[in-house]
């Protein structure tokens, strides 16, 4: 066996190994297309935004025009009815939250109304005592339980979750259509730092 057989062979060797870490570490990083959800306490590129001004004693954590989303520097609230708001942060960001008083278990509620419906597939990313994020994937033509309109796959991520302020049960969500994943992640942080507003003395 000669020394150049040894070297060429040693090098193809390197390149495949190379080819395969190259792989599984998915080139840039973190895989986009990962089902992972991180929802940790950083809110660097979020803003405290006060309710108080729209009769909800409570603030709560925006993303700011740093956030690569669009994002206003002034986010957009609309009290459509007595107990329902709708916020607007840029054109993709719409969270939506509704007073439901001394009513409680919400997400478990909706766990179960979603778990009852028959056109979607449904896969938990989150699933805590207060808050979910989901993966709805519309069920495709040829299944038993498909919509008879369905003949390609849809896929929307949504958040839904309940917090308390001064005794009164919030429920915070996005919009019916849901959203891209990324900006799912950013209202499940939101909702996440939804607290009572108290005033300096």
């Amino acid at each position: 066996m000669t020394n150049s057989f040894l070297i060429k062979n040693t090098g193809f060797a390197a390149i495949i190994l190379g080819m395969l870490l190259f792989a599984a570490c998915g080139g840039n990083g973190a895989d986009p297309n990962s089902e992972d959800i991180v929802i940790d306490d950083d809110y660097y590129e979020f803003q405290d935004f006060i309710m108080a001004d729209y009769e909800i004693p409570g603030v709560l954590s925006l993303p700011d025009e740093t956030a690569n989303i669009g994002a206003s520097t002034r986010p957009e609230v609309i009290h459509n009815e007595s107990f329902t708001w709708e916020i607007n942060v840029g054109p993709k960001f719409q969270l939506h939250i509704e007073d439901f008083g001394i009513l409680d278990e919400l997400v478990k509620e909706k766990k179960k109304e979603l778990a009852d419906q028959k056109f979607f597939k449904i896969n938990y990313l989150i699933d805590e005592p207060d808050l979910i994020v989901y993966e709805r994937t519309l069920v495709v033509s040829g299944s038993k339980k498909a919509s008879p309109k369905v003949g390609v796959e849809h896929k929307s991520y949504h958040v839904y979750g309940q917090k308390t302020v001064n005794k009164i049960i919030y429920s915070l969500s996005s919009a019916e259509e849901g959203c891209d994943k990324d900006i799912v992640e950013l209202m499940a942080k939101s909702i996440k730092s939804f607290k009572p507003f108290k005033r300096a003395s």
